[in-house]
């Protein structure tokens, strides 16, 4: 799921608190305004329990390998 997606089912503003960031800077984010770090990415994941994935995010840095390398399998 994307982070529009899941701002669309869920507020941007609790995203915003659960990342210590204003909702104006999740807004950002959404419209592609911002990009969004490497980190920042991963502490999405986090705080959305991976309903966002940092790979969705920033394919850019995390690739398939990544993830895969996560889940556990080699």
């Amino acid at each position: 799921m994307d982070i529009s997606s899941y701002c669309q089912t869920h507020s941007q503003t609790l995203l915003a608190r659960k990342l210590g960031v204003t909702p104006g800077l999740v807004s950002q984010w959404i419209t592609g305004r911002t990009v969004i770090t490497a980190e920042r990415a991963a502490q999405i994941e986090l705080s959305t329990n991976g309903a966002v994935t940092r790979a969705e995010l920033r394919p850019d840095i995390f690739g398939p390998l990544d993830e895969i390398r996560d889940r556990g399998a080699t």
